[in-house]
């Protein structure tokens, strides 16, 4: 450890009014991985530091009353009115708008965010879902299941056209894994004059995304749920795209339109769907998308990954120390103000 981060552990820790620890935990993890593997992670990274996890409801009340640096993946407003000191709120999402965000902003609560977090993972999650569908694998599965000895035809991935909207984190990862494939990539963007990773970027206005859409053989949908991408897929979509096109959906399950998916797959306007989100979510048992062998579902788990807690604990242990030797700092990932 460096002088300047111990003393920045130092200068955290020097709180002589309360009892209130440098970092205060949350109760809930995510992922099925126990959140004191977060704990731990961020003590092992700030060892000079108090970090307490606050393991029940009651716990969460009365500690966070105090608490300064707050880290959790969540924080309804009931918790929030509890919280008299509070001056940054660590989220542990990459998405924030679960988040009581006006009231956090009220109360001039800095809000940082884990983007980044999920880059690595979703990005093979993606790559995976495309190879999927390109050598059809999940031909050649029922096949075996069927104990079939019989050639299916499949595709090339080389020379194919991706589009990916939004090119965030995940984007640029989703990106960035494609390279060595030989394809083509369409990058959709809110501002395209900033440019990106991708050989093409475009907006969300105007008819370069028809056009885009028209010559798309997969189609990533990597980007947050707004005002602009909710319904963004939709029947005029799956009437343009191409009907040997395949859809990858990471993004948050509103962005699609269900019943216009639901219409093109019956009627053979797309080649097949992976489906990580959905809407409604958790898909009911009844619905209709279970039932298309050309649908790949995975229960919102492209975020899984064991090295989560690990990535998330770097972001928020530099941030602590920002905070220590300058409270006026900008933090990494700051979302708010």
């Amino acid at each position: 450890m460096t002088d300047s981060e111990s003393d920045a552990e130092s200068a955290a820790s020097a709180d002589t009014e309360t009892d209130a620890p440098d970092v205060l935990v949350l109760r809930n993890g995510t992922h099925g991985m126990p959140v004191e593997q977060y704990v731990a992670a961020i003590r092992e990274r700030l060892p000079n530091a108090t970090i307490e996890l606050a393991r029940t409801p009651s716990e969460e009340r009365e500690a966070i009353e105090a608490a300064r640096f707050v880290t959790g993946m969540t924080l309804d407003e009931d918790l929030l009115e509890a919280a008299d000191a509070l001056e940054v709120f660590a989220c542990a999402y990459a998405g924030t708008g679960h988040l009581p965000l006006e009231a956090l902003e009220d109360r001039n609560v800095t809000v940082t965010n884990a983007s980044g977090v999920h880059g690595p993972n979703i990005g093979e999650h993606v790559l995976g879902a495309i190879l999927r569908f390109t050598r059809r694998f999940h031909v050649g599965a029922r096949q075996q299941r069927r104990r079939e000895w019989r050639h299916y035809k499949a595709h090339e991935l080389q020379g194919s056209t991706v589009t990916i909207v939004g090119l965030g984190a995940i984007g640029q990862a989703v990106c960035e894994r494609l390279e060595p494939f030989g394809v083509e990539t369409i990058g959709v963007r809110y501002s395209p004059e900033k440019g990106g990773p991708t050989d093409e970027v475009i907006g969300f206005d105007g008819a370069a995304f028809d056009e885009a859409l028209a010559r798309t053989d997969y189609l990533v949908l990597a980007c947050p749920l707004t005002e602009t991408t909710r319904g963004l897929i939709d029947h005029e979509t799956f009437v343009t795209i191409d009907p040997d096109a395949v859809l990858v959906n990471v993004a948050r399950g509103p962005v699609i339109d269900t019943d216009a998916l639901v219409q093109a797959l019956r009627s053979n306007w797309i080649r097949g769907a992976s489906l990580d989100v959905t809407d409604p979510e958790p898909l009911p048992e009844d619905h209709p998308l279970w039932t298309f062998e050309n649908v790949q579902i995975t229960p919102h788990n492209a975020g899984h990954t064991p090295k989560y807690y690990e990535r998330l604990a770097d972001i928020v242990a530099e941030n602590v120390r920002r905070v220590a030797e300058e409270p006026t700092a900008d933090l990494e990932n700051q979302v708010l103000p």
